[in-house]
């Protein structure tokens, strides 16, 4: 069967890849498109818990670029191109109507993925090729793409492949890849917190990161956004490692409660800092009765507990999936002109969205990273 020849080729139809086509049918209508995805826009439905948190309310570039543990720089330049307000116009345009949490999180009023998915599905219809993209092979200054099921022809070919899969087909073409690693992940600990599995404890501080917020206690360990940010921060780091946290700001007049409370009993004075049963789980561990009363707590006793509440270890030994599905790592940003997208190797070969190693924090920061880079690409695709 003879081949189909296409101007441009996307392979990956997630956020970034669809995006990507969105951007080159509004700047180039009259080029041949093919976007090669077997399950199109399936990666969009499970994003911020089927709600689909679609951006974050941040408007200063530098400032939006800060959210990125791994390529905030490299994202100056893109985001003041495409800014959080064309993601909204972006939108808009789609028929996609928007509203704003406090936290800052964008998401659609409908507050469902699945219009997302709807909306990037018919538009795009006409442009997917279901099939799997097996191989590349360079021709030139042009590209074959052989799929599970035919093969084809492209002028110019983008890989938005996500940060998980798809990989081994672009480091055949020599592309250097920053080994992937999980991010936004809960943390698997040496301590065991089965006793308070499902507390969580709000506005904690590391002092490892100076981050705060709050942690979630898990039958593996410890989650929740706080724990996110770090695992982030933190890819890359060797396992085994510590963690220190600290629950209550200051202790300094400790004592003084202690006196003026002298016949309440310990645990009922830390369940006014901290959740009852976390005060009943510092008490356990520590070895401390819960219901000795103040005046009978000596200042080594004191000591223990404010230690405890400020200077609580955690020892990681792993990661464990539970968050947003983000990686660490791809295609190395050193060879990617952030101008265009485009590969500094390989010339009319371009990448957008989680398949660089670019990754975010939580709160709509992997989607504008998809959204973004997709403009950039498609907006630089015949332009010298």
């Amino acid at each position: 069967m003879e081949q189909e020849s296409f101007n441009i080729g996307i392979i990956g139809g997630g956020p970034a890849g669809c995006a990507c086509a969105y951007f080159v049918k509004k700047f180039y209508p009259n080029v041949k498109l093919s976007i090669i995805d077997k399950t199109p826009m399936k990666t969009i439905l499970p994003t911020g818990g089927g709600r689909c948190n679609l951006a974050n309310a941040e408007y200063d570039f530098k400032e939006l670029a800060k959210n990125y543990p791994r390529g905030e720089k490299f994202l100056y330049s893109i985001f003041s191109r495409f800014s959080t307000s064309d993601t909204l116009e972006m939108f808009d345009e789609l028929g996609i109507e928007t509203f704003i949490q406090e936290d800052g999180r964008i998401f659609p009023k409908s507050q469902s993925s699945k219009e997302v998915y709807d909306k990037f599905i018919n538009e795009l219809n006409l442009s997917f090729v279901k099939e799997t993209a097996l191989r590349i092979e360079k021709i030139n200054n042009s590209f074959k793409v052989v799929t599970d099921m035919n093969s084809y022809n492209f002028d110019k070919l983008v890989c938005a492949i996500g940060g998980h899969r798809g990989y081994d087909i672009i480091k055949r073409l020599g592309i250097d890849i920053i080994e992937p690693k999980p991010a936004l992940v809960g943390l698997v600990t040496k301590e065991k917190f089965s006793s308070i599995m499902g507390l969580t404890v709000k506005n904690v501080f590391n002092y490892e990161t100076g981050l705060a917020g709050d942690i979630l206690f898990t039958h593996y360990g410890i989650s929740g956004p706080l724990i996110y940010k770090i695992s982030s921060i933190f890819a890359r780091k060797n396992l085994p490692y510590k963690l220190t946290f600290s629950f209550i700001d200051n202790l300094e007049n400790f004592q003084n409660i202690l006196n003026d409370n002298p016949h309440k009993y310990i645990k009922n004075i830390l369940s006014d800092m901290i959740p009852q049963n976390f005060a009943s789980f510092i008490l356990e561990k520590e070895g401390i009765n819960p219901d000795l009363k103040s005046h009978n707590v000596d200042g080594n006793t004191r000591d223990i507990i404010i230690n405890s509440l400020q200077n609580f270890g955690v020892n990681t030994i792993s990661t464990k999936k539970d968050g947003e599905t983000v990686t660490a790592g791809g295609v190395n940003l050193d060879r990617i002109n952030p101008k265009t997208m485009e590969s500094k190797d390989i010339k009319n070969l371009y990448f957008c969205g989680e398949v660089i190693d670019v990754d975010g924090f939580c709160g709509g920061f992997n989607l504008q990273n998809c959204w973004s880079t997709a403009f950039v690409c498609a907006n630089y695709l015949f332009k010298e």
